[in-house]
């Protein structure tokens, strides 16, 4: 079966167009990519203060789907599914972002929940771990745009929650400097703490043996830490982080400026103005489980709510 998923966040818009056929050795159905690509759209510009998706985010989703699109009919996928998050659950004027998703894709976008929105991570992220030697139960975290989910299970999700913490949310609000001053770490810091109370009041965060991170955020400081010479995908996924190397990546990213952290190779221009936030959210996330369990790195997964979804097509 030929399926195309799309997961459309505060930040960034992503496709996916795979075959899901049987392993040749195992027979156990598998993911075999024919096109993964992504765009910085910002959907969630201003959403958090003004409550609307603005027109110049839309307009810009909107060329995404156009091209997505043309993508999709020129594969062939016999099954299209289109997830929406953080953003458009907050927005008053989504019925406009459903429409013009709706005549440019021929489906029909699903606002998914929170918990929707988490467990479809959890399934993307985990199908393949067994084998690796990870301890269970994982506490699987997909730091976003607008909200980070967090889901803690084995083989399937047992708990999950999402929380309105984000790498675009937290830098409107709080890291309006470049770089953000003491005062704004610290409370952009006292944020992120309040908001893993909130979580932890649904989701056991001291249950878990395995942090796996997912999402842009994480792959980024994954490179950071790593000191790739470029994005490597290969190199990133399945990497292991010491929760010392991601408080030292933390550190020096809330005291560099917007003109050297663009610089650097592996860095998606879209993420240069938020990307501090978002590490600061790991941060604090792994100061929080280390606390309580042995837990000292982070597991880099590049597979995600994405893939989540392309598996969710043939159920």
């Amino acid at each position: 079966m030929r399926v195309a998923a799309i997961d459309c966040g505060t930040n960034s818009i992503r496709l996916l167009v795979a075959d899901i056929t049987p392993d040749p050795e195992t027979g156990i159905d598998r993911l075999v990519d024919l096109d993964r690509r992504l765009e910085i759209v910002r959907l969630g510009q201003g959403v958090d203060r003004t409550g609307r998706l603005a027109p110049e985010a839309l307009a810009r989703t909107f060329d995404a789907c156009k091209r997505y699109a043309d993508r999709i009919a020129e594969l062939g996928a016999e099954r299209i599914r289109f997830v929406a998050t953080s953003a458009s659950r907050d927005a008053d004027n989504r019925g406009e972002f459903v429409a013009g998703v709706r005549d440019l894709l021929g489906v029909e976008p699903e606002v998914v929940t929170g918990d929707e929105e988490a467990r479809l991570s959890f399934a993307g992220a985990t199908r393949e771990l067994a084998g690796h030697g990870l301890a269970r139960p994982y506490l699987v975290v997909d730091i976003g745009g607008g909200s980070t989910e967090f889901v803690v299970g084995a083989d399937k999700p047992d708990r999950a929650v999402s929380v309105d913490m984000g790498c675009v949310r937290l830098t409107e609000r709080f890291l309006h400097d470049d770089p953000p001053t003491a005062d704004e770490v610290a409370e952009a810091s006292a944020e992120v703490d309040r908001q893993l109370d909130k979580a932890a009041l649904t989701v056991p965060l001291d249950q878990a043996h395995t942090l796996v991170g997912l999402a842009g955020t994480v792959t980024t400081l994954a490179a950071m830490a790593l000191d790739l010479p470029a994005y490597e995908p290969d190199r990133i996924h399945h990497a292991r982080i010491p929760a010392n190397d991601i408080h030292a990546v933390t550190e020096r990213l809330l005291t560099m400026n917007h003109d050297e952290r663009r610089a650097m190779p592996f860095m998606h221009p879209g993420r240069v103005d938020v990307i501090g936030a978002g590490s600061l959210i790991l941060d604090r996330i792994l100061r929080r489980v280390g606390g309580h369990l042995a837990i000292n790195e982070v597991v880099v997964s590049e597979h995600d709510i994405l893939d989540g979804i392309a598996w969710s097509c043939a159920e």
